[in-house]
């Protein structure tokens, strides 16, 4: 034998080596806000679980052979990927994860990322991914194996044994009875299946004729308004957040004064406070949803529910008044069976609107185009409109964002900018663990051209309701942000602007940070629509 460590001292040092890495396996935490882990000096009571049933299983003169290390090699891979999971859906999203619901998305997320990033950069992430993905099963593997070789002898099983009574004896009695030491294990894991399992119970299970309860939209006939288009658009992932952490808010509110400078300018007022969005990092339907039935939608459940049901929507209630309704929806690249149940008269989707400039990442068009369409698509009726319209170039991961054209004509051409300036933008790469920065710029780009709008676009008298959908993922809004998102009023209609103010809302843009909220969106929905009704 060659000098150095004896083999029965190699055999326990990889033992304890393989009991570390699994007990590491299932209860290291996220590095928020990003995708990566560190290990924290936490213990499994799973593992414990585990290790118990082996050593049981080995007593009884039972090898752990091949088959039976491949159900627990796969056993232990399902733990540590719902682990992963748990611990980075929050940092994230600033949500837990829905397995059943986020799951449906996962396509999208991949082919939008797919889109954005360079194929060299994509093709290598792949191969990463599979990389890691292979070394975790492997890693996995030879822990198993480790702990079943050791296992094959008494001593082996003793020590293994009494490893595993400690783990489980000690979070037995401190969970019954309140010690300290419960403290020091991680959430087992299975816990977060169960709760997954719940989740797809009670989807399966809902009873899909059940009321959705909400807030009635009370008919109107939009007399203080007196015939304005209604501009709605809904501001991707505008959140509190613009106000409430300080550098976010200072990288943002020269934009945003410069808005309120512009309507000041056109004669317009603005007033502005927070409601709060059922959604929280994404799933800007539920929001949009909310707003336009005033029922309340938190989930893809209520959300599938709803649409089956014959409601009161904004567009039905403005059609009744005599109003062309109307979606603009670059970001709409599939059939958007939700535009009937809304009632919309017609929808101007990614391919309708006509984009022919340069492509800026998965949405391709930028916003401030999709506007001037609007403008244009006006021009051939007399009728009053209602424009619905998502906003997509403050969609996650913020870049590129388009340059700001100040012809409104030209943004309408092939070739809407200058090339260097088309260069700049897609010079710019998204860094997933900053994303803080790309995100301000996208909004300094969106209130740029909203204020470009009110100065050189406004064909004619409207009122613009700019309403944020939910706040940003976690990664940018932070541990604990709340759920809230601004709106702002912009109006020439005095009455309008002082009613709302009469209501809880403020002059200007410059809402306080952490200022509550005046309500949720139905009952922002409901208040707007009182409010353009004359008084009784």
């Amino acid at each position: 034998m060659k000098p150095g460590i004896p083999l029965r001292a190699r055999n326990w040092i990889a033992l304890a080596v393989a009991l570390l890495a699994l007990n590491a396996a299932l209860t290291f935490h996220n590095v928020w806000p990003t995708v990566w882990i560190v290990p924290r000096p936490e213990l499994s009571f799973e593992l414990g679980l585990l290790l118990l049933a082996l050593v049981a299983w080995t007593a009884c003169e039972r090898r752990v052979g091949v088959g039976l290390r491949l159900v627990l090699t796969v056993l232990v891979l399902v733990l540590v990927l719902g682990r992963y999971a748990e611990v980075t859906a929050p940092a994230l999203y600033g949500r837990p994860i829905n397995l059943y619901w986020d799951g449906q998305h996962v396509p999208k997320v991949v082919a939008m990322l797919a889109e954005v990033g360079p194929w060299w950069l994509v093709g290598a992430l792949a191969i990463g991914l599979v990389a890691l993905f292979a070394g975790l099963i492997a890693g996995i593997a030879w822990c198993l194996g480790t702990v079943a070789r050791a296992l094959e002898g008494r001593r082996g099983r003793y020590a293994v044994g009494a490893v595993a009574a400690t783990l489980v004896g000690l979070y037995a009695f401190g969970r019954w009875f309140d010690w300290p030491v419960r403290h020091r294990y991680s959430l087992p894991v299975s816990a977060t299946y169960w709760q997954q399992a719940r989740f797809i119970l009670n989807a399966v299970l809902a009873d899909p004729t059940r009321d959705l309860p909400g807030l009635p939209l009370p008919s109107s006939n939009f007399a203080r308004i007196a015939g304005d288009d209604v501009l709605l658009m809904f501001l991707e992932s505008y959140g509190a957040v613009t106000y409430d952490v300080p550098e976010l808010a200072r990288r943002v509110a020269p934009a945003r004064d410069e808005l309120a400078h512009a309507a000041a300018e056109t004669g317009r007022q603005v007033v502005s406070a927070f409601v709060s969005s059922p959604t929280f990092g994404g799933g800007s339907w539920l929001a949009h949803a909310s707003f336009m039935s005033g029922v309340e939608v938190g989930d893809s459940g209520d959300y599938t529910l709803l649409l089956t049901q014959d409601r009161v929507t904004w567009p039905k209630l403005f059609e009744a008044a005599g109003y062309r309704t109307v979606a603009v929806m670059p970001g709409l690249k599939n059939v958007w069976l939700e535009g009937s149940f809304y009632g919309f008269d017609a929808i101007h989707d990614e391919r309708a609107l006509g984009y022919r400039g340069p492509e800026f990442g998965w949405w391709r068009i930028p916003d401030q185009f999709s506007l001037a369409r609007a403008v244009e698509l006006r021009t051939d009726s007399d009728a009053p409109w209602l424009v619905f319209f998502p906003t997509i170039n403050t969609h996650i991961p913020f870049l590129p964002v388009p340059p700001y054209q100040p012809d409104w004509q030209r943004v309408l051409d092939a070739e809407p900018y200058a090339k260097a300036d088309v260069e700049a933008s897609f010079a710019e790469m998204p860094d997933w663990n900053a994303l803080g920065g790309p995100y301000t710029d996208s909004f300094v780009y969106t209130f740029t051209y909203l204020a470009g709008y009110l100065r050189n676009g406004a064909a004619r008298d409207e009122t613009l309701l700019l309403i944020g959908d939910h706040q940003p993922a976690a990664s940018v809004a932070g541990v604990g942000a709340r759920w809230d998102v601004p709106v702002h009023v912009i109006t020439r209609r005095t009455a309008v602007a002082e009613a709302l103010l009469d209501l809880g809302f403020v002059e200007g843009v410059a809402l306080a940070p952490q200022q509550p909220p005046i309500g949720t969106l139905p009952e922002l929905s409901v208040l707007l629509l009182e409010t353009f009704a004359a008084p009784h």
